[in-house]
Order: structure tokens, then sequence, then C-alpha cells
């Protein structure tokens, strides 16, 4: 039988090395989204933190045991979320953080990574070409590559959400998870179907982006040679093996979602809970909207995974009349 990367022990360790701040995040049913979907919905509230994101949970872990090791510096490939992230928890442990991100990239978190104090470098590609340069960087170098998804203090960080969930949600009977790169999906994942093996996990993509989820249903690694999606914290074309083996263990269902959707989830967290989100966190409501008749008379979690737009983008998203449930 497959074994997972994940452990739970360490999950359960890792919130003893994760700054407070990152941790037990805002969880309640959020009664005015109801209507509009035909169901009960509890929020994971993954974006009342210094950066933003969930990211965070899976870099203070790779930060403090990099600094237990003496390490001064580390780099990574980001669309925007990790590279904060790793800055937040590398400068407050003494470490250099260099991030490389594509120069088309949301430039609101681009600026909030210089804030940070992280060095960025830009290529003129896409994630895909970011991850490659940051690759090179390292073993030039000879410095540690922080590679999300693919290490796996970044899914056993971000498992901590799940340990949250189980503890302070349990009537909950589905969970919806933005699926990427695989971090959140696999670690929350491991962490629900570990201790509440009842709960569905739900992962979710846009269908501009569907690496991962046609790798998911197919059971190898399938790749695309494009994105075409407003959800860039999602965008990925290149689906990592190891992490695949993890999510086909603790997936029970994986769903692709289309942009009007996405931007009608939104729409929906601004009119109804007041929450501005990045289109990665709205993919949860977005499979709802979707498919109301499988959700109907359940009890949702969805974890609202980043809030770091581009105010532009976002109004030219959100814009239009408020949607109204039907």
């Amino acid at each position: 039988m497959q074994e997972t990367r994940l452990d739970t022990a360490r999950i359960r360790a890792a919130r003893r090395v994760i700054d407070p701040v990152f941790l037990d995040t805002p969880l309640y049913r959020c009664e005015a989204l109801e209507p509009g979907l035909g169901c009960t919905v509890s929020i994971k509230l993954e974006t009342a933190n210094p950066v933003r994101s969930f990211k965070a949970r899976g870099t203070e872990v790779v930060a403090s045991l990099l600094a237990d090791k003496g390490s001064r510096a580390a780099v990574c490939a980001s669309a925007g979320n990790l590279g904060q992230a790793l800055a937040w928890s590398g400068r407050g442990r003494g470490l250099d953080v260099t991030v490389v991100a594509s120069r088309f990239a949301t430039r609101a978190k681009l600026d909030r990574i210089r804030a940070l104090d992280a060095g960025l470098e830009l290529v003129d590609g896409d994630h895909e070409m970011a991850r490659e340069r940051a690759a090179a960087i390292a073993r030039y170098d000879g410095i540690r590559l922080v590679e999300d998804s693919l290490d796996i203090e970044t899914c056993e960080g971000a498992a901590t959400i799940g340990l949250e969930l189980v503890d302070a949600a349990p009537s909950f009977d589905t969970v919806l998870i933005a699926l990427g790169g695989g971090a959140l999906a696999t670690g929350v994942g491991h962490v629900v179907k570990a201790l509440a093996p009842e709960v569905e996990v739900i992962c979710v993509q846009p269908l501009g982006a569907p690496a991962m989820t046609h790798s998911w249903r197919g059971r190898r690694v399938v790749t695309t040679d494009s994105t075409d999606t407003i959800a860039d914290g999602v965008a990925g074309r290149r689906p990592i093996p190891a992490v695949l083996d993890d999510l086909l263990l603790v997936a029970d269902d994986a769903v692709l979602v289309q942009e009007a959707s996405i931007i009608a989830g939104m729409r929906m967290f601004l009119d109804h809970a007041g929450l501005v989100v990045e289109p990665s966190a709205a993919l949860g409501i977005a499979a709802i909207l979707e498919d109301r008749d499988r959700f109907a008379g359940r009890h949702v979690v969805t974890i609202v995974c980043g809030s770091n737009v581009d105010v532009d983008a976002y109004h030219g998203w959100v814009g239009a009349a408020p949607i109204h449930g039907s």
C-alpha cells in the first residue's frame, strides 16, 4: 500500500515552531452566504495574519529548521504568497531570502515581498520558469531551495489548519480545498482523513489550470502547456509526482470550475461576508455555485486561503452589480 510522506506527529509538533500569529485563525459559520448556496457554510479564514495567506504556516517550519542548522540563506519561486511568507519568516530569523517570480505576477504581492526585505528576481515567463531559475540560483549559490508542496514542511505546516478544523468544527461533513501545487490539499486532507475519515475532501481547481486535477483523475502526472486563469496562486502546469501520490491517498474528489464562478464567489464573499479574497480563495464557493444539488443539506467548510489582490484587477472582477443567489 502506498505510504504518505506526511506524519501526524510532526504536524502536531509543527504548531510549536509556528508563530502563534498564524495559528488558530477564525473559523465560523457564515449564514449570510447560505441562501445563495443552499447549504450550511463555515469559513476558515487564513487571511487574518501578517502575510494574508496560509503559506506562512509552512515557511515558519522551514525557516525554523534552517535557523537551527545555522543556514543563512534560502531561495524560492513564488506566484507571490509563498514569497511573502518566506520573506516574513526569514526576516524574523536572520535569513537572507531571495524570491523568484514572474514579472506578470500580481504587483501587490511583489511590492510586499520587497517591503519584507527579500531579494526579488523577476523572469519573463510563468511560474514554471521561475521554479527553474530558483533551482539554478540554489545550485550556484549553494543555498536552500524552498519548493512549495515538494518540501514536506510546506505541506505539514498547512496541515495544522486541518488540526484546527477537526478540533473546532466536528459537525462539518465536507471540506473544499483550493488545489494548486498541493501543499494545502495534501496537508489538510491528511489530517482530516486521519482524524475525521467520514468527512469528504474535495479539491477545487480552475478549468484554466487543470494539471493537478487531471493528474488526480488519471492517477499519473499530467502536464499542460499553458494556464489561463485569474487564480494565479494555483496556476501550475507541472505537478510534482510525490505530491500527487500524497493527494491520491486523501482526496475524495477533484473538480474544475469556470472563471465566471470564481468571480461570482469573490463577489459573494464581498457582498455577504465583507471579505476581500483573491481568486484562489473563492474556489470552494465556485464549486458549490456550479453544483448546488451536490452540496444541498451539507455542512461545508471552505478554506479562505489568501487575500493578496491587485486592487485595480479586483475592482475589475467584482465591480459589477452584486450577485443574487438563486
